[in-house]
């Protein structure tokens, strides 16, 4: 019989059967089910137990595949016959899945050859709502009878019919209650209406989380809805592979973390952070925050000819400025003797060796097999040893592990010789370990409880669970999460690095990137980026968004917290010939338009201002609203509109300024406009930035041939000499402001206060500037 053939025997219907077959590990193990429950029918009909064999085939998890047979013959010949025992059977088998099956206990707990009579559970019931009876009779149907009802199931065998509970519970209540009366059904007084939390979708098989958990308005509100393993149960996550120790090694982790959640954010200190990491770095130090744990910052400084003190400094400075504070900061290099002892270990199994195959002839996905993995045990310490001790050239020997990852790569590489003093451990080490043996050990020695990493590292996680139980070492869960991408920006190091070095950018902080320091510098709010983070969910799958996405979170934290200030990009200078006062006036300006209570500034207005040269048009068409010929515009927050008197050009018949009347606006009709302007102004630099690629995919040769150097925009950043109120002599770097009708500015580095140089960056432009004319 095929697998389809034993699927429609059972009573699926062509439909489920076809669903069925497309999942190769649920059809295994649904065909084990079938063939193991006929041989204990007697002449049953196998379409009686169909829920209970597919119930069999969806439930059971990875680590306990191998009692599908056991399962399906107590299902078969009737022994467990409710989804209820099935369920405690699945829970008692997880439980003790390392040990020798107890038949009698394990027959015991899950009820084989027990009832519940309806008696047993009526008796229940009443001792239950005898306890309550006082409360229930004073608050009737308005009564919680889920605690009841929670009662009574503790009360009786777990594996008791829910449903037969719950009736005898309904009535019962019926019974002590009587019917409802019109007082019972009068709806409560209204409350103020809450928005509904929306549903996570909890990770599902392979303990990678291949659907969305919807997004949030926070980290901390999206990760306290994300439903991982508890500390201590490890064994209970798909795909977890135990060993006859793990319930030991679980027991003293336990007392040494007290059940405290532990993650851990593992950059590699050889370049700078991106949007990307500022993903995994709200993940990792969230999770643990949601839930009174702690996450470690450690570097993954395993390749010391990459690593420099700056990239460790600046790591650390991006992390708190996320405001995230590590609750300590290790290094890799810190367990350099210890990884050093777990790899003699290894090898004392036969499970590592000495190599000398070279580099390119063990790349790819199919090299020659290793002549030397057979050699004995003691050979291969000794060659270990001699590579500690330098006794080979780079290249010339590497140590690799017995084992295959899950992308089909065989015995990877587990340390190599480099002739390369390290930052932290400076000259003692020629060899050093790779990420693969390296990192779950790393976790394993700081009790890490979840191993959050992209899901490119998907295909390690067998090599991690097997590493940390071929050692013998407390071994954590590793979680997969999909990486956050940023379209029309690249953040390889390596071609940043050519940016800087072809003069396309500056540094590493040019705010036309997307590397942290840039983004601080270009004037992103942290919580904008960790909100932004927050809104893009918890998923499986890679994500790529335009940056107008993150721009979006940072307009919603600068709307409510930078003050407004005028300035004008481009300046035209405009004369008031009938200024109504004799001299310079202040005029008080709320820094918050529409919340006055957040305070105010003094403004001077004078018979001399400067307006944006695009917001006057000597000829202007009907959709233009500002100052022209014939129509007056208003001053902000001045009180006063302004009429066009006269026009000043020069000799190239270019205008040099415009002479104008002004009214009080309670005298004149309602202009069409207002507009920002400036009077006795300081000149400050401000630098206006757009997208630095063309093309959204700009490293994708199909969308950009020539690569992505020849995608550069040469206009992405504008520099003008800019005219700004007084108010602004005194800002500090990184101050935020919002350029009335012009976008949202941040204090550059670049100023020097002493040089009386401001330099501002524009952060992200106003959302209605399209809509603008």
């Amino acid at each position: 019989m095929t697998l389809k053939e034993d699927f429609i025997s059972i009573g699926l219907s062509e439909q489920k059967t076809d669903e069925t077959l497309k999942n190769a590990v649920l059809s295994k193990q649904l065909g084990v089910a079938i063939e193991e429950a006929k041989k204990v029918l007697n002449g049953r009909d196998i379409k009686t137990i169909r829920v209970l064999l597919y119930h069999i085939a969806t439930k059971t998890k990875t680590q306990i595949a191998h009692r599908i047979p056991m399962l399906a013959q107590y299902v078969g010949r009737g022994a467990i016959e409710t989804e209820q025992k099935l369920n405690v059977a699945l829970e008692y088998i997880l439980a003790h899945q390392t040990e020798e099956l107890n038949q009698a206990e394990f027959e015991e707990v899950c009820g084989v050859g027990k009832t519940i009579s309806p008696e047993d559970i009526k008796c229940a019931v009443k001792v239950v709502i005898d306890k309550h009876r006082s409360e229930l009779l004073e608050k009737r149907y308005r009564f919680n009878v889920g605690l009841i009802l929670s009662e009574v199931r503790n009360s009786l065998p777990k594996w008791t019919d829910s449903k037969a509970i719950k009736n005898e519970v309904d009535s019962q209540v019926g019974e002590v209650l009587g019917p409802k009366t019109e007082a019972d059904a009068a709806p409560l007084p209204k409350e103020k209406k809450r928005d509904a939390p929306k549903k996570t979708n909890l990770p599902k098989n392979e303990d990678s989380i291949e659907e969305s958990s919807d997004s949030a308005a926070t980290m901390s509100e999206l990760l306290k809805r994300v439903k991982f393993h508890k500390p201590g149960e490890n064994d209970h996550t798909d795909g977890y592979i135990p060993t006859p120790n793990t319930k030991n090694l679980l027991k003293k982790h336990l007392e040494e973390t007290g059940g405290q959640v532990r993650t851990r954010f593992p950059p590699e200190p050889n370049g700078i952070l991106h949007i990307g990491h500022a993903k995994a770095i709200n993940i990792n130090f969230g999770y643990a925050a949601a839930h009174n744990g702690v996450c470690f910052l450690r570097y993954d400084d395993t390749n010391p000819e990459k690593e420099e003190e700056r990239f460790f400094t600046g790591i650390k400075n991006d992390v708190e400025w996320l405001g995230y504070k590590p609750y300590k900061i290790t290094h890799a290099a810190d367990n350099f003797d210890k990884l050093y002892e777990l790899a003699k270990v290894l090898i004392k199994k036969g499970l590592a060796f000495v190599c000398h195959q070279k580099s390119e002839e063990i790349k790819g996905f199919n090299p020659l097999p290793s002549p030397w993995r057979e050699r004995p045990v003691e050979e291969n310490l000794q060659l270990f040893e001699d590579m500690k001790n330098g006794l080979f050239d780079e290249g010339e020997a590497t140590l690799r592990m017995k084992t295959v990852l899950e992308e089909g790569k065989l015995d990877p590489v587990a340390y190599r010789i480099k002739y390369v003093p390290h930052v932290i451990s400076g000259d003692k080490w020629c060899i050093y370990p790779t990420y693969d043996y390296t990192h779950c050990l790393c976790d394993s020695i700081e009790n890490i409880t979840h191993s959050l990493c992209t899901k490119e590292f998907q295909s390690r996680r067998s090599s991690y669970y097997w590493l940390c139980n071929a050692v013998d070492v407390y071994c954590p869960v590793q979680w997969e999460y999909g990486r956050l991408n940023v379209n029309y920006t690249v953040v390889s190091k390596r071609k940043i690095g050519k940016l800087i070095s072809e003069g396309i950018v500056a540094d590493w902080d040019d705010p036309r990137l997307f590397t942290l320091t840039a983004l601080r510098r270009r004037g992103f709010p942290p919580e904008a980026i960790n909100n932004f983070c927050a809104r893009m969910g918890l998923t499986g799958a890679q994500i790529s968004v335009d940056p107008e996405m993150l721009e979006a979170s940072v307009r919603d934290v600068l709307n409510v917290t930078a003050p407004r200030v005028m300035v004008v990009l481009e300046p035209l200078k405009v004369v008031v010939k009938n200024f109504p006062f004799s001299k310079t006036q202040d005029i008080e300006v709320p820094n918050f338009p529409n919340e006055p209570e957040k305070g105010s500034r003094k403004v001077p207005f004078s018979n001399v201002i400067f307006i944006e040269q695009n917001d006057f048009r000597e000829v202007a068409d009907k959709d233009y609203r500002r100052l022209s010929p014939n129509q007056p515009v208003g001053l902000r927050h001045a009180g006063y509109i302004i009429q066009l008197k006269n026009i000043i050009k020069d000799k190239d018949g270019r205008i040099r300024e415009l002479e104008v009347e002004c009214k009080p606006t309670g005298e004149v009709p309602k202009p069409k406009a207002f507009i920002h302007w400036v009077s006795n102004p300081i000149e400050v630099e401000v630098r206006l930035y757009d997208r630095l690629f063309k093309h959204k995919h700009p490293e994708d040769p199909s969308e950009v041939p020539g690569g992505f150097l020849t995608d550069c925009d040469k206009d992405s950043m504008k520099v003008c000499n800019a005219f700004a109120e007084v108010s602004l002599r005194d800002v500090k770097v990184y101050d935020k402001y919002q350029f009335e009708r012009l976008g949202f500015f941040s204090v550059d580095p670049d100023t020097d206060m002493s040089k009386e140089k401001v330099v501002f960056n524009r952060t992200v432009s106003l959302k209605e500037d399209s809509a603008k004319v």
